[in-house]
């Protein structure tokens, strides 16, 4: 349940600083199905989530492995800009 709270947390927080269009965007990006996020976001107990939703968090936005699945650190790992704007195109 921890995981999932905090892969909304992050969602959220790409999707604030303008590194995604919003959660129909990651979705289709990333081969997610949206009712099922959706749905499971709702209730976290649906069953829906898959570990692969998480993947482009940690590859491609920067989010850390370890707050993510630990609940430990900074939500972000510390990477420049320059380098975390290249990543999201």
């Amino acid at each position: 349940m921890a995981v999932m709270e905090r892969f909304f947390k992050a969602l959220e927080a790409i999707i604030d600083v303008k590194a995604i269009r919003g959660v129909q965007t990651y979705c289709n990006d990333f081969g997610i199905d949206k009712r099922h996020l959706y749905a499971q976001k709702k209730d976290l107990n649906k069953g829906f989530f898959e570990v692969y939703w998480i993947l482009p968090m940690i590859k491609k936005f920067g989010v850390s492995s370890d707050w993510l699945l630990f609940g430990e650190g900074d939500m972000f790992l510390k990477i420049s800009p320059s380098k975390r704007k290249a990543a999201v195109k």
